[in-house]
């Protein structure tokens, strides 16, 4: 997840680190909030695999800033992360958000609309917090008022998040102009 927030970020435009951390920071930062120790690291990797590009400016009162941008290298990774997104970044909704955040990068509307339907698969799939004897607990059977809520909110969000994604593969089928149009290199 970190490194495709890194390669989305750097699609749109060069960064600072700093800069970076503040808008991975604002997508996920209150759920799963990124450290110096992970970001650095996960950028040093990319510049390596010569997937971003670093220079140096001189800071405006500090110390010089390096500067990151995306490499055609970088484009393409991000693009197949996008088309091919693990299992788990369909399922576990912050990093579905994720994907969704950078998935106008991916210029090819049925590629897009693939990518929702998987996500429209697995909300489909019973599945609960709690469970009694194997079976999925719907909030009307729960134990508690509370997990009633947690369960109730859940439905409520998972029928909202279905509707929106099945409007959005129907305006991509349709070919309907994009809200944000897809960025090429």
């Amino acid at each position: 997840m970190l490194e495709l927030s890194i390669l989305g970020f750097l699609a749109e435009e060069p960064l600072h680190g700093y800069e970076l951390k503040e808008r991975i920071k604002a997508l996920s930062g209150h759920v799963r909030p990124v450290s110096d120790g992970a970001l650095y690291p996960a950028i040093t990797r990319l510049i390596k695999a010569g997937k971003l590009d670093e220079h140096t400016e001189p800071g405006a009162s500090a110390a010089p800033r390096r500067t990151l941008s995306l490499t055609e290298a970088g484009r393409a990774d991000l693009l197949e992360r996008l088309r091919r997104p693990k299992p788990v970044e369909i399922s576990d909704q912050v990093r579905f958000n994720t994907v969704l955040t950078f998935l106008r990068h991916l210029p090819d509307r049925q590629e897009q609309a693939a990518v929702l339907r998987r996500r429209l698969e697995f909300l489909d799939a019973p599945t609960s917090f709690f469970y009694d004897e194997g079976r999925p607990v719907r909030a009307e059977e729960a134990a508690d008022l509370f997990r009633e809520g947690m369960l109730r909110v859940a439905r409520a969000t998972g029928e909202a998040e279905r509707t929106w994604l099945e409007e959005a593969v129907e305006r991509l089928s349709r070919a309907e102009p994009a809200d944000s149009p897809a960025t090429g290199p």
